[in-house]
């Protein structure tokens, strides 16, 4: 009886003992057991799907792309739920997938398809990428389906001349809309690869863009012409067949795209039409910064666009929700994340053009939103708003997204809970992904044994100065301690493959990594650099690009900026490095905008900036600004302003620059430049 007493007693000895050690992390294991289920139940639930499109029947909606088969799904199961509110338009699921079909069916008459009203005529091919993919298919995704029967590879039957031919790829330059998803999902159900263009490109990198992803027709916004009337010319040069996505009076040769789709027949098309030969080929392109300032189109397959069907369910959205969704749909947070993602659920989703962070909380109030995805500085620019009325009272409980800031997080929970912050992190080419699911302030997700097991990645040591992870005597790659920045890593499998970019392999060069723990191995290198605390919680530390060395040690951008953020009269702050004549490395420089209605305190941003940060982190130079340049999805523009420098003759901005022996921030005279040129000012 005593034994049996005892037996407890023993087996717990072991955590007992090591209770110091683990107890940081065996905290959390509850947490992470419950986000380990939820993972799984919603890995089995994609798979299940995918195999369900795999053995339906071809000539069937049900048979085609995830997409497609998710769309024909949702309008049976819930046909007049409200699938999308644009200002004072709505579309339950049953009108996206009529108006999607319309689409379809317009541009596979571009390819010299007609299958009729009923959509199945015999006749027509696929314009997917090949036969009826291998078995097993359905098991290569983690949450992954199969690619299904195709066609003979050529369009054919009775329409009129071919636009297209299958498998084109057609670029969309038009704001997030209705028009826009309908055209996307059409060109998804008649097999046709779709390129996101970013609205603002012109002249070069969007001439560029088209060529790097091999578009052979633009669908673009009346209300670009103007804009784009000086790029006509080269458009028509590439062969490009050019739509315009409304009325209006258009240049020669440009005709209405949506007066054409509002001319077609609303019934299904075949489902042959949109399989895919394998769940990696690719169906998407998105652009991302490329290293040298042009955008690089990443391949997106029907895997991922599987995959994220489950982004919501792993948040812990529910199909009774309704989500506000304020960003580009070019980008892959508001395509992929927002809006494929609430397909995966069948929820809600209330789309706007464009952020308005005055309107924000009217738009929650009137569409009684419970869920809202950022990005970037949206948080932001809500806490900085003047108080309202209709902050009060929302039903907003989660926000999720990425790039949430520390300080933003506690003041926006504060000012506008009770409210669940799901941070997140992840690439629009990459092929891992983390989700804080707890809720820790300031963290981007965990990197709990369960987690990795499901979702595997690695920290491993990086060494800034070469731009290189350390490897040890054997060649391999070191993992990183508690509390020691580190590169983060994936491994490439079959389930989280990487696909690269169109164009040469050139473009992938540095994103793939071999013999990284073992001979053979590959993992896909974010660039990002990350940090594990002794809980086993990941914060993000900063890009590799944007670390910068000066007087011999690396500078953190986001820490430096953590600092300044903390004092009450600066609003907003971008912290980047600059090159200074006769100096190795980059001097630390900082770009702030005040508080209204404070005034810079020189003295004050001084003495924080002495206590709070050592001598080689402390920025040489400021730059006082009315606003902050952002990109279009609102992330802060570093690299151009390390490019404008700190010369005060070119420069309307007020500039200052930290004089040493003063021991204080003085305003950069071009006396005081001249003066650090010539090596006469010590910084």
């Amino acid at each position: 009886m005593a034994a049996l007493l005892l037996l407890p007693l023993l087996l717990l000895l072991p955590l007992l003992l090591l209770k110091l050690h683990l107890w940081p992390q065996l905290r959390w294991l509850p947490a992470d057991l419950a986000f380990a289920l939820r993972a799984l139940r919603c890995k089995r639930a994609l798979r299940a799907r995918a195999l369900a499109a795999a053995a339906a029947d071809p000539e069937s909606p049900e048979g085609g792309c995830s997409l497609a088969w998710r769309l024909a799904e949702l309008a049976r199961q819930r046909p007049a739920h409200t699938f999308l509110i644009h200002g004072s338009r709505r579309f339950s699921y049953s009108e996206a997938e009529r108006e999607s079909n319309r689409a379809a069916r317009a541009f596979l008459r571009a390819l010299g398809w007609d299958g009729g009203p009923g959509g199945s005529d015999s006749g027509a091919g696929s314009a997917g990428e090949g036969e009826r993919a291998a078995p097993g298919a359905g098991d290569a995704a983690a949450g992954s389906g199969a690619g299904l029967a195709g066609g003979n590879g050529a369009a054919r039957g009775g329409g009129a001349a071919a636009l297209l031919a299958p498998g084109t790829t057609v670029a969309l330059l038009l704001p997030a809309g209705p028009e826009f998803l309908w055209l996307w999902f059409g060109l998804a159900k008649a097999g046709l690869r779709t390129a996101f263009v970013p609205t603002a490109l012109r002249r070069g990198p969007l001439l560029h863009c088209l060529r790097s992803c091999g578009a052979r027709a633009l669908v673009l916004a009346p209300e670009f012409l103007e804009s784009l009337e000086p790029d006509l010319p080269a458009l028509r040069g590439m062969g490009l067949h050019l739509w315009a996505a409304g009325p209006g009076t258009h240049p020669s040769g440009i005709s209405d795209l949506l007066a054409e789709v509002s001319a077609e027949v609303d019934g299904p098309v075949p489902g042959y039409l949109s399989s895919p030969q394998s769940i990696t080929d690719t169906c998407l392109y998105i652009f991302t910064s490329g290293t040298t300032g042009l955008p690089k189109a990443a391949r997106i397959s029907h895997l991922k666009i599987l995959q994220c069907q489950g982004f919501y369910q792993l948040c812990g959205v529910h199909q009774e929700d309704v989500i506000y969704l304020a960003l580009p749909l070019y980008h892959m947070s508001g395509s992929l994340l927002g809006v494929v993602g609430c397909l995966g659920i069948g929820a809600t989703v209330v789309l706007k053009s464009k952020f308005s962070a005055g309107q924000f909380w009217e738009d929650c109030q009137q569409h009684r939103v419970t869920v809202f995805q950022y990005i970037g500085e949206l948080c932001r620019y809500l806490v900085n708003q003047p108080l309202s009325k209709a902050e009060h009272g929302h039903k907003v409980r989660l926000a999720v997204g990425s790039g949430l800031r520390p300080d933003t997080w506690e003041r926006f929970v504060r000012r506008f809970g009770p409210l669940q912050v799901l941070e997140t992190y992840g690439l629009t080419e990459g092929n891992v992904a983390t989700i804080n699911y707890t809720g820790q302030q300031g963290a981007v997700g965990r990197a709990s044994w369960l987690y990795k097991h499901i979702f595997p990645f690695s920290l491993i040591r990086y060494d800034v100065t070469i731009g290189e992870p350390i490897r040890d005597p054997r060649g391999h790659c070191m993992a990183t301690s508690p509390g020691e920045p580190g590169l983060l890593v994936a491994p490439v499998s079959q389930q989280s493959p990487f696909l690269g970019y169109a164009g040469g392999p050139e473009l992938a060069q540095g994103k793939l990594l071999k013999d990284v723990f073992r001979p053979g191995d590959v993992f896909f290198n974010t660039g990002d650099l990350l940090v594990c605390d002794d809980q086993g919680f990941l914060r993000f530390h900063d890009r590799t690009g944007d670390t910068f060395r000066w007087k011999g040690e690396n500078v953190a951008t986001t820490e430096v900026a953590e600092v300044f953020e903390a004092l009450d009269f600066l609003q907003e702050v971008n912290v980047y490095g600059v090159t200074v004549p006769g100096h190795e490395g980059r001097a630390g420089m900082a770009a702030l905008v005040l508080r209204p209605p404070h005034s810079l305190d020189l003295m004050q941003l001084y003495t924080h900036v002495s206590e709070n940060l050592p001598p080689y982190a402390r920025p040489r130079f400021l730059r006082l600004q009315e606003s902050l340049a952002t990109t279009e999805t609102f992330k802060q523009q570093k690299v151009r302003m390390a490019e404008e420098g700190f010369d005060p003759s070119t420069l309307s901005d007020p500039l200052y620059v930290l004089d040493q022996a003063a021991g204080a921030y003085l305003p950069l005279t071009p006396t005081r430049y001249s003066a650090l040129l010539a090596g006469d000012l010590r910084i």
